[in-house]
């Protein structure tokens, strides 16, 4: 059986290393996810994104974890 699609709102923090890596695009392009992005508050030594991200949920927890060894911190807003 096939996970549902979920819809999910999720915060990624950054650290100063990766303000300028283009992380929202590597996620989109390799877990095929489509990304709303709500706001954002981006500064030269840090950041955060919020997004609302649908798509599989085994895929999204596999792009979750991925983010996570990227660096990225991820919370779940509920």
């Amino acid at each position: 059986m096939e996970d549902a699609v979920e819809d999910k709102r999720i915060r990624l923090v950054y650290p100063p290393t990766l303000v300028n890596v283009p992380i929202i695009h590597q996620l989109i392009k390799q877990f095929d996810i489509t990304i709303n992005i709500l706001r954002a508050e981006i500064t030269p030594d840090q950041g955060w994104v919020e997004l609302q991200v649908t798509g599989n949920d085994a895929v999204l927890k596999k792009a979750m974890d991925w983010l996570n060894t990227q660096g990225i911190e991820v919370q779940i807003i509920e």
